[in-house]
Formats: structure tokens, C-alpha cells, sequence
């Protein structure tokens, strides 16, 4: 129930139930309000109203906030009024109550300051972008503070307070508010004096509206501060060089705009612009000034017209014009002056300018320039303008304003229409809690409903379009661009599936020069303080020549003989590319996929690889890949250097051959024994030797197996060695025997073998035996035989001697000489053994001379003894009496026992091949003995001693 009563200029209104926004019609009728509110009947609240209407009777109140009962709601401003200097901050602070009960309290959920209602809604200050940053709120124990810093002119407002409870309609607001004033500072002329060619003028700081606590001031000329200046009044002599300026101390930064005091004659506009609607009415206002004295005369106005028009060098009054007649009207006071004109016309545009004049000669001035008004016809050319708001949940609103190009005068109405439909509110501006993207606003001016803005409304579902249209090949420049039907016109915002932050805010995005990554889908959202709408994705297909296709193998490990192994070649390209594998210095290609398979790979299969990926936009090879196949030894084959004859003393290497991978490990064996082990693949001799004949083989072994070799023979070859040559029979040789000479020497290849007799130049025969059947003494002399291969040669030679038989007087003869030698021989040792009364030899031991060192003799045994014996009677026994000497030497200028000569130019070339002739010794047995004759002397025995010459 709502009750109010008038009672000698207050207004009782008494609230019951959930009437917490009260109204404020008293107040917009300059009545002081008294608010009651009170829990009870209605009579209890009719007694109440009736007992503040008598206690209010004849006193004068201005603002009283009662607040009755336990249960009460209300809010408390420290102070209504405030005024305030633009660029400072202002702090606006109250205390509110609200019933407290024990069962389902109230608690406050939300509280917050607002200047601006309608559409039943209240903006809160913090979610208004004109106060962004600049509003604090400091809200405990029902105090509560709104702090605004950087105070503008448009802060100037109503400020309420709200609060809202747990409660549904437990909500309430502080109304009527507190005003807040924002002022800037001006300095303005109050007084002026002319005296002679000198002017001075009284100059005052003024506000807007009383500024508390009298603030002390600050006075500035030329950007300096004027000392000993505190009141808000200064006074100076107009210098056109001087520039003056004011501030509130303490608000030093909020200083007056500086001002020229060029003259004491002034006339200023409040608007040099002003538009109106044809059949409308128009004011042009202005302040204007004058010097208070001249020449010590005060100084009276005597007439102030506005003018558009000279005639003969003297404005004309518009009241005097025909065509204004009627419509004109002047307000001039307290140095104030209005024009006002009704029922515009078109022909009304023109250039207005006040004019006074004074009671000086000469004490007029005109206000040029003047105003500019423009009558335009009936059209507002409205626009809604759009703020929205979405700091936090529990605000989240749009304010719609019906703006015109032309100012309309403050009591103008507006109509505001909802998809079509009229709504009742007609202020200025709309603010929507809520807003659907489907509905659309727009507005007029009361009076003018045939002219209404353009509808508002959120964007339409945004189109992508491409160019080019085309395919998009890589590196090409390709714009998109988002189309939407929105009013206010969208802002775009462009974006990539799975990309978070936004790409760009133009209508257009533009790649300059596209790259593959780009590719993907694209869609844009187009926005305004209405609403957002998103596009469809566009998908973009960035076309492209393959890039370096890489190689990979399965299995990465190491490849083994057998295993099957695949080549893999990969490339980005689009289109997707054809792939061709080649093999390094195979000209022909392996295979046209991108896997390239071994089924059993081979070691053949070893080497380099590579691929190519192709498409209609290009190509590009791969690096090389090698393929390092692993296999156990294959058989080993065993070479031997120099591949011809080998020598005894030459260097020789044998080579073990085998294809491993990795490289095998040598075994090499001789005869089936090892000899050597490790990596090295040869096996060598520095100088080889006779024993190092024999099978040789090798064994290779890696980690994946071994193999065996087959057997090479060394065969060492060399010359001859020292033949050894034998006599058969070995004993004497008779005359008319059969003998054989033999001769033998090791060498490989095998020897053979040339008998030669010195002193002949023709060889006797080949072979390994020389046989003289029919010996006669003639062939006694000098033998020797040659042992020869390819590889040298090598000699020996033997003395042969043969015994002759002589006729039976023949013997006698001999038998008889002998014994007188023999006879003369014992006298000739007895005669020297009593003269020289010394032993002596008849003959000379062999081995006592100095030059038969390399000589050799056979004597008989009486020599060796030293005895002389006669000779046997019996003829057989002398002929057994006769001794072969056998004598080898090189020597032949030795005349001692020499009976064989040397072979002659044959031996000497013989001797030429082989510097080391050696001699073998050769036995001689005679004819067999009784027991008796060997055991005594054995006269029968030949010695034979070969010695190296």
C-alpha cells in the first residue's frame, strides 16, 4: 500500500510490503519527501503518516529519512550535493539497514552504485565502459564508499546506491541519490577599467558550482605561479602577451584552460554550431563583457540586439526584419544573452551575432564571429548508438541511444521500437538486461515518428569467400574474406581450427605468400555490441611440390645376409607424390612405390640408395642411404706372390682371399697346423726356405660364420748342392775293367748331370752315371762332373788312376832297378845317419810342408813309417806292391804330386758358374788279403784325403 499526503510543501510517503523503489514524482514537483516504511495494517500505517504529517507542521525541513520498526530498510548519504574539479577524485559514501530476523535471514549478496534506470534495469558503474578503471567500491559493516578518480564533465550524475539480498525482491535502492557536480575551472573577466590607452581587468576563477571547504587557489602567468595570489580573484592589465591560468590548490593538474585578456570587450558563444529541424525552435546563447569604467565613467548598456545582415556599414536587428517577425526574442541579463527563434524555416540558416551597445561614444561591439544555425528539413537523421557491457556475471547489458546530428532540445521525447513493436520508455537511451541476436531496435523523435533511425541488429550468418577461386598452390598470395549483414557494422575476427588465438581482426585475411603449414580450416566470427555470429569452416588445400623426401630402414639394426629388409621413402607434397627408388651407378630404377622390399637381401644388394618424389609441381631426390649388408666369409681361395717358380731366398707372400662383411679373421695353417692367427689376410717370407715347402691353407671367421680353404702347395726350388761323386768298383782300378763314375746332388727342380774330363772340351756324357768299360790307362786323368738345373750349377772333380800290367821280363827288369835304388837309398841313409849323427827320412812325411794344405796324397805304408823294406820275391806280391794316388786340386801350378791337369778352358768355365768347387773323397780298396799281410802291413791300403782347395 502506497500513501502519500502533502502537507505545506512535504510529501509523507509510506511503503509497505516490497515497495522499496520508491517513486519520484514529489521530487521532480520540488517537494521535500519524508520515506516511512513500516511492517503493520494499513490503519497502523495511516496513524503513523498522520502523526509525522502533525510533527512536521510548521517547521521548515529540507531531506529527513525516517526509518521505522526493527525491521526497517533504508539508506544513509553523508552529504547530497557534491561538486567536484574535473581531473580530481571524489569519494561519495552512505550506510544502509534491512531487517534482521532470526528464522530465514536476510544477507546481502550484491551491492553496487548505478547513475542510469530504465527498461526496469540498473547499470552498475563498474560495468560501464565511460567509468572502466576508474571506480572503486569499499563495502563492510553497511558502510559503503564509491571512489571515482580522474574525474570528467560527463561523470556529472545522480549517484545511487543498491543493494540486494538472498531474497527474492529483497533488493533496495538509495533514492533519491547523491548529486555529483564535475566542474571545470574557467577564468573569467567580472570587471574591467579603461583609462587612457591603459586597460586592466578584474579576473575571476570560477566554477560551475560552489566548490566545498573554500579552497585556496593558485594563479598562474605565463606557466609561472603569481605568489601571494589565494583567492579565487585576481586583477591585471591586459597584455596580449600574457597568458593567465587558475587551479584549486592541491588539484594543481586540473588547472583553468589559460586565457588572453587581449581586450575588455568580449562577446562569447556557448556554440558556434547549431542545427535544428525546420518548424522547430532554436536558441543561440552568449555571455558577453564591457569595461565598468572608462576614463573614471561608469559604464551602462543601452542596447543589445542579434543580427544576421549590414546595411550601410550598421547591422541590421533581426526584430526589425520582416521574415523574422513574430518568431524572434531576446533574453539579455546579467551579462547573459539568448536568441530565440520558433517555426524555423529553411531560409533561417545564416550567421547569428549579438551586438551591445553602451553609453560611450564609441562603447559598441559585435561578437564576430557569430553562430552558425542550419535548419534542415524534418528529418533527425537519428542513429542508435550501442555499448554493451559484460564485465561480470552479474551485469551483463546493452545501452541503446537514439544520437541525432542535430541537437534536439533537452525535452525532447523518443519512441523506441522492439522488432517492429513500440516500447513504452522514452528516453534517450534503452538499456536491454538481455539481448537476442534475432531482435532488432531502432527509434524516433516524438513528433517526427515518420523519420526513425536505421535498425540495430546483431551480424547475420558471416561468408567466407577465397580468391583465388582456384587451386591454392604454395607461394601464391591468397586473401579470405568475411562477409556479414550487420548494423552497427561487425568487427571480424578471423581464426584456424585447433589454432587458440585469433589470427587476425580485418574483414580480410591475407596470406602474402602461402605455405603448406597454412593449410586447414579457416572460419571468421563476425561481432558487434548486438551479438556474434560464427561462419562455416572454409577449408584451405595448400598444393606443393614434395619436399626432401627422407629414407628410413626396417629393421634399423644391422643388416644380415638373408634377412628381409624394406626401404621406406617419405614426403610432404599435395598432391601426394609417386615415388621411384634407384640404386648409386644402376642407371635403370628398382622399383616405383615408396617401399622398396628384400626379400632375402644379398650382399650384392650392399651400396647407396635413394629416392625421388614426384608431382605435377615438382621434384626432389633424396639423400643417399647406404645399405651395409652383413654375411659370414665366403670360401676362401689362398694366392701366392710371385705367382711363377719359387726360389729358395726369394720373398714370397701367400694371400687368403674371402668376401666377409665385417672383415674376416685369418687362421693359417701348413700341413694342416696352424700357424699364424689374426686379422692380417697374408702370410709371409722374407727369404724362403727349403722347408717351407709343404700344403698351405687359411680359415676366415666373422661373427656370422667361417669357411675352409683349399690347399696350395709352396714347392721351393734351388740350385744343385754339392754333388757327392763315388767310384764303382771302389777299389784299384785294373786296366781293362769296367768302372762307373757316379754323381749326385739334391735341387729342384731336379739335376742333371754332365761328365766332363779336363783337357776336353766335349762333354763324355749325361747322367747320373759315366761308365768307362774297358778301362785302359790312357783314360787315367781329371773328372769331374756338373750337376745343373734352372736354378744353377754346381761341380766336383775326382783324380782316376789305372794300372797297367806289365810282360813278366819287364817286371824282373823293374823288379832289379828297385832293388838297387832301394840298396843305394840305405846306404845313402846310413852314410847321412853317421855324418849328421841324426835320424833322417829318405823322403818327405806328406803333411810336413807348408804348401800341402791343399794337397792331398796316398803313400804306402812304409812311407808313414819311415822303414825301408825289400821288396817281396814273390811277382805277384810285387804287383800288389803298386799304389794309386789320387790327387784333387785347383792349384795348378803345384808341381808336388801333380799327375792330373786341369780340364782346360771346360773346367775354367765351370769354375766361372760355381766359385765353390768342394771335393768329395773317394776310397780305393785293393784286391782282397790274407789275414797275415793285413794285420802286418797291410800294404794293400790306399788313403785318399779330399781337402777344399
Amino acid at each position: 500500500m502506497r500513501l502519500n499526503t502533502a502537507v505545506r510543501g512535504f510529501v509523507v510517503v509510506v511503503l509497505s510490503g516490497s515497495d522499496w523503489d520508491e517513486s519520484t514524482s514529489a521530487l521532480q514537483k520540488g517537494l521535500s519527501v519524508i520515506y516511512l516504511h513500516f511492517n503493520g495494517s494499513h490503519r497502523a500505517m495511516r496513524g503513523a503518516a498522520m502523526s509525522v504529517i502533525t510533527a512536521v507542521s510548521g517547521f521548515v525541513l529540507l531531506t529527513v529519512t525516517v526509518v521505522l520498526g526493527q525491521y526497517g530498510w533504508g539508506v544513509t548519504y553523508t552529504s547530497t550535493p557534491i561538486c567536484a574539479v574535473k581531473g580530481s577524485t571524489v569519494e561519495i559514501r552512505c550506510t544502509y539497514t534491512y531487517p534482521s530476523r532470526q528464522y530465514n535471514p536476510y544477507g546481502v549478496v550484491r551491492t553496487f552504485w548505478f547513475t542510469k534506470e530504465s527498461n526496469n534495469e540498473v547499470v552498475d558503474l563498474k560495468t560501464d565502459p565511460e567509468y572502466s578503471g576508474r571506480v572503486q567500491y569499499q563495502c563492510e559493516n553497511n558502510k559503503c564508499t564509491l571512489r571515482i578518480t580522474d574525474l570528467r564533465g560527463s561523470d556529472s550524475a545522480e549517484y545511487r546506491f543498491r543493494f540486494i539480498t538472498n531474497h527474492e525482491g529483497g533488493k533496495y535502492s538509495g533514492v533519491p541519490g547523491v548529486t555529483l557536480t564535475v566542474t571545470d575551472l574557467q577564468v573569467q573577466v567580472s570587471r574591467s577599467a579603461v583609462r587612457g590607452d591603459s586597460k586592466s581587468a578584474d579576473l575571476k576563477c570560477e566554477s560551475s558550482c560552489p566548490l566545498p571547504d573554500n579552497p585556496s587557489y593558485i594563479w598562474y602567468k605565463n606557466e609561472q605561479i603569481i605568489t601571494g595570489q589565494t583567492s579565487n580573484s585576481y586583477t591585471d592589465y591586459c597584455d596580449p602577451t600574457n597568458r593567465i591560468s587558475c587551479a584549486v590548490r592541491g588539484y594543481e593538474n586540473s588547472r583553468a584552460p589559460s586565457v588572453v585578456v587581449k581586450d575588455v570587450w568580449d562577446v562569447t558563444y556557448t556554440s558556434t554550431q547549431v542545427c535544428a529541424f525546420k518548424g522547430s525552435t532554436a536558441e543561440i546563447r552568449c555571455t558577453f563583457r564591457y569595461p565598468s569604467t572608462i576614463d573614471g565613467r561608469n559604464t551602462s548598456i543601452q542596447k543589445t540586439f542579434w543580427f544576421t545582415k549590414v546595411k550601410d556599414n550598421e547591422p541590421v536587428d533581426l526584430k526589425t526584419e520582416a521574415e523574422y517577425s513574430g518568431r524572434v526574442q531576446y533574453q539579455s541579463e546579467n551579462n547573459d544573452c539568448t536568441l530565440r527563434i520558433s517555426d524555423l524555416r529553411e531560409s533561417d540558416s545564416a550567421e547569428y551575432k549579438f551586438r551591445f551597445i553602451t553609453n560611450h561614444e564609441g562603447g559598441k561591439y559585435s561578437g564576430v564571429p557569430g553562430v552558425t544555425l542550419t535548419v534542415t528539413v524534418p528529418d533527425p537523421q537519428l542513429q542508435v548508438h550501442v555499448r554493451r557491457s559484460t564485465v561480470n556475471s552479474y551485469s551483463n547489458w546493452t545501452e541503446l541511444t537514439c544520437h541525432n546530428n542535430c541537437q534536439l532540445p533537452d525535452q525532447s521525447s523518443y519512441i523506441w521500437y522492439w522488432n517492429g513493436h513500440k516500447l513504452s520508455s522514452e528516453k534517450q537511451y534503452l538499456h536491454l538486461n538481455t539481448f537476442d541476436s534475432v531482435n532488432s531496435f531502432n527509434c524516433a523523435v516524438k513528433g517526427y515518428e515518420q523519420f526513425p533511425s536505421p535498425t540495430v541488429y546483431a551480424p547475420k550468418l558471416p561468408s567466407v569467400s577465397v580468391s583465388p577461386s582456384a587451386e591454392i598452390v604454395e607461394g601464391s598470395s591468397v586473401t579470405l574474406t568475411c562477409s556479414s549483414d550487420a548494423n552497427p557494422a561487425a568487427s571480424y575476427t578471423w581464426y584456424k581450427e585447433d589454432v587458440i588465438n585469433p589470427l587476425s581482426y580485418q574483414i580480410q585475411h591475407v596470406f602474402s605468400s602461402i605455405r603448406p603449414s597454412d593449410s586447414g580450416k579457416y572460419y571468421c566470427t563476425a561481432d558487434n555490441n548486438l551479438g556474434q555470429k560464427r561462419s562455416e569452416s572454409r577449408t584451405i588445400d595448400v598444393k606443393y611440390a614434395p619436399k626432401l623426401p627422407s629414407v628410413s630402414v626396417s629393421p634399423s639394426a644391422e643388416i644380415v645376409e638373408g634377412s628381409s629388409v624394406t626401404l621406406t621413402c617419405s614426403s610432404d607434397a599435395n598432391p601426394a607424390a609417386n615415388y621411384t627408388w634407384y640404386k648409386e651407378d644402376v642407371i635403370n630404377p628398382l622399383s616405383y612405390q615408396n617401399q622398396h622390399v628384400f626379400s632375402s637381401i644379398r650382399p650384392s644388394d650392399s651400396g647407396k640408395y635413394y629416392c625421388t618424389a614426384d608431382n605435377n609441381l615438382g621434384q626432389k631426390r633424396s639423400e643417399r642411404r647406404t645399405i651395409d649388408v652383413k654375411y659370414a666369409p665366403k670360401l676362401p681361395s689362398v694366392s701366392v706372390s710371385p705367382s711363377a717358380e719359387i726360389v729358395e731366398g726369394s720373398s714370397v707372400t701367400l694371400t687368403c682371399s674371402s668376401d666377409a662383411n665385417p672383415a674376416a679373421n685369418y687362421i693359417w695353417y701348413k700341413d694342416n697346423k696352424v700357424l699364424a692367427t689374426g686379422q692380417k689376410d697374408v702370410y709371409h717370407f722374407n727369404s724362403i726356405k727349403l722347408e717351407n715347402s709343404g700344403n698351405y691353407s687359411c680359415k676366415s671367421e666373422n661373427q656370422y660364420g667361417q669357411k675352409n680353404s683349399t690347399s696350395l702347395s709352396i714347392d721351393v726350388q734351388y740350385p744343385p748342392r754339392l754333388p757327392s761323386v763315388s767310384v764303382s768298383p771302389s777299389g784299384e782300378i785294373r786296366e781293362g775293367s769296367s768302372v762307373t763314375l757316379t754323381c749326385s746332388s739334391d735341387a729342384n727342380p731336379a739335376a742333371n748331370y754332365t761328365w766332363y774330363k779336363e783337357d776336353e772340351d766335349s762333354p763324355k756324357t749325361s747322367g747320373h752315371n759315366f761308365t768307362i768299360s774297358n778301362i785302359r790307362p790312357e783314360h787315367s786323368g781329371s773328372y769331374y762332373c756338373v750337376a745343373h738345373n734352372n736354378r744353377g750349377t754346381h761341380n766336383v772333380t775326382l783324380q782316376l788312376t789305372v794300372r797297367e800290367d806289365f810282360p813278366l821280363a819287364a817286371k824282373l827288369v823293374v823288379t832289379g832297378i828297385t832293388l838297387v835304388v832301394f840298396l843305394v837309398i840305405i846306404c845313402l841313409l846310413v852314410f847321412f845317419l853317421l855324418t849328421k849323427k841324426k835320424p833322417s827320412a829318405l823322403f818327405p812325411v806328406p803333411g810336413n810342408r807348408q804348401d800341402n794344405n791343399n794337397k792331398v796324397s796316398c803313400t804306402s805304408p812304409s812311407q808313414h813309417t819311415g822303414k825301408t823294406e825289400s821288396p817281396p820275391s814273390n811277382s805277384e806280391e810285387d804287383e800288389e806292391l803298386n799304389y794309386a794316388s789320387v790327387r784333387f786340386s785347383t792349384n795348378q801350378t803345384d808341381p808336388i804330386y801333380y799327375n792330373i791337369r786341369s780340364a782346360g778352358s771346360r773346367r775354367q768355365k765351370v769354375k766361372e758358374e760355381d766359385e765353390h768347387v768342394e771335393y768329395a773323397a773317394v776310397n780305393f780298396s785293393s784286391a782282397p788279403r790274407n789275414a797275415h799281410q793285413e794285420s802286418e802291413e797291410d800294404p794293400s791300403e790306399l788313403y785318399s784325403t779330399v781337402k777344399k782347395i
